[in-house]
């Protein structure tokens, strides 16, 4: 979900998505600003919490899940542990209680990394992180520093964190929309905004073996496909960013942040 500019100096779309089961929430601002997603949280019952993030990633992948994993685990309030995935990374399967870690050729639909979180209310109950590889294929997108970054911001977003900032300004944080190089990790600010959205304890928790589940929780439609993300409720002003939203009967609801290409 970042902007970036293309060596002709035009904004070009980084392609990633974001998705959350929740209401319209808008990521802009500055450095100083909450850059929370609408408060959405893992409901735990002490910290530091740990989460899961399974891999169903191929070797090429493993290790920037394994950076991504030792730079999130730095904050005060969570902690991440990498397990065996069992999800087919094509579909990427979510599994209550935690998040799964995919790459795949998941075609030229216009995203290059999609994160997902499902909520109950406003308690995340799983994730996923998408890495499409028919984009990660190409030249520009194929490095190290593109990689990085793409794993980072998508599996942070899981967390319940939104952009420090969408204006091409290089904050040194891996939740911002910069090429520069020091943008591939989470900074200080990033860690201090997750121990604002898990500084109050719940009395229920969200987290590992979970059994209960919502109609959300329970849908099988492909969550690749704009057809499943239900009705258009925001398109920016550049025709970057549009906003999806689509609510089910007991409550829960699917609303997709997608970022598209100028190309497309």
């Amino acid at each position: 979900m970042k902007l970036f500019k293309g060596s002709n100096g035009q904004m070009r779309a980084l392609l990633a998505v974001g998705v959350a089961l929740t209401a319209i929430v808008s990521f802009g601002g500055a450095v100083s600003a909450n850059h929370s997603w609408g408060g959405y949280h893992w409901a735990r019952q002490s910290n530091p919490f740990n989460l899961k993030l399974s891999d169903n990633l191929g070797a090429a992948w493993k290790p920037y899940l394994q950076q991504t994993s030792a730079d999130w685990s730095v904050s005060e309030v969570l902690d991440t542990t990498i397990v065996a995935g069992t999800s087919n990374p094509k579909t990427c399967k979510p599994k209550l209680g935690q998040v799964e870690v995919c790459n795949s050729r998941y075609g030229q639909n216009g995203w290059l990394g999609l994160a997902q979180i499902w909520l109950t209310g406003s308690h995340i109950t799983q994730g996923t992180t998408k890495l499409n590889d028919t984009y990660f294929a190409m030249q520009s997108y194929n490095t190290p520093a593109e990689k990085n970054h793409v794993m980072c911001q998508e599996v942070g977003h899981t967390f319940g964190l939104g952009h420090q900032d969408e204006s091409g300004a290089a904050l040194g944080t891996c939740m911002d929309y910069s090429m520069d190089l020091g943008s591939q990790h989470p900074n200080a600010h990033d860690y201090e905004e997750l121990s604002t959205i898990y500084a109050h304890l719940d009395t229920t928790t969200t987290v590992g073996s979970v059994t209960t589940s919502t109609q959300a929780d329970k849908d099988q439609s492909d969550k690749n496909q704009s057809a499943n993300w239900g009705r258009r409720v925001f398109r920016g002003k550049e025709g970057h960013l549009e906003i999806y939203e689509r609510q089910f009967q007991d409550g829960s609801k699917l609303a997709t942040l997608v970022v598209l290409a100028d190309h497309q």
